[in-house]
């Protein structure tokens, strides 16, 4: 490994780690973007280990993003498989769905496959969207093991609070559902309401 890969590798870990000493350690403490501001362009992978600026995947059509914290957790499937069953009437809205978690590859199939959805799932292993979205936060001891196995070691140690929001093709959010309890998420038939009355041309 020649010195310029060395020195590349210990930036990128240097960089990680300032990012996560710099995360809230309880879930209520989160800031996130607000309404009106735009999503940041961070690297995401898909279900193939591309990685990709995450502006190319919503630069098509408005987006529905969802932030869950893993396949692992009952709620987060709960949630992603009632949106799965909503999905028909949110493309007919004009809408895609994307879900973001920590998770690798392998489990973001294995979640799609057992929620039966069709939207794209992709993953935010280091969490730099969450982190730049403003709702990660430093994960519980008690779920860090758990956490380092589903992302396949790359997840620090953060959790996403659980969020929807709502985006144009520009990035810009144009509504957001951000709650820090994590067992309470937006219902499909809100969503659609929602959907219905937001003005996607903007």
């Amino acid at each position: 490994m020649n010195n310029k890969i060395i020195l590349l590798l210990t930036v990128c870990l240097s960089t990680t780690s300032l990012l996560f000493s710099q995360l809230p350690e309880k879930p209520e403490d989160v800031s996130p973007l607000l309404i009106g501001e735009t999503i940041p362009n961070e690297q995401v992978t898909t279900l193939d280990g591309k990685s990709i600026a995450f502006h190319d995947l919503i630069k098509e059509k408005p987006t529905v993003l969802i932030f869950y914290r893993g396949g692992w957790c009952p709620y987060c499937n709960t949630h992603l498989a009632e949106i799965g069953q909503a999905e028909a009437e949110i493309l007919k809205l004009g809408y895609q769905i994307i879900a973001v978690s920590p998770d690798d590859a392998k489990h973001l199939q294995a979640t799609g496959e057992k929620n039966k959805v069709n939207y794209q799932l992709v993953s935010d292993g280091k969490g730099l969207l969450a982190t730049a979205t403003g709702i990660a936060f430093k994960a519980p001891d008690r779920s860090k093991q758990r956490l380092f196995e589903y992302s396949d070691g790359t997840n620090p140690g953060y959790l996403p609070v659980p969020t929807l929001m709502v985006l144009n093709t520009k990035g810009e959010i144009l509504f957001e559902y951000i709650r820090p309890e994590y067992k309470s998420r937006i219902s499909s038939d809100l969503l659609l309401a929602v959907l219905k009355n937001l003005d996607i041309k903007s």
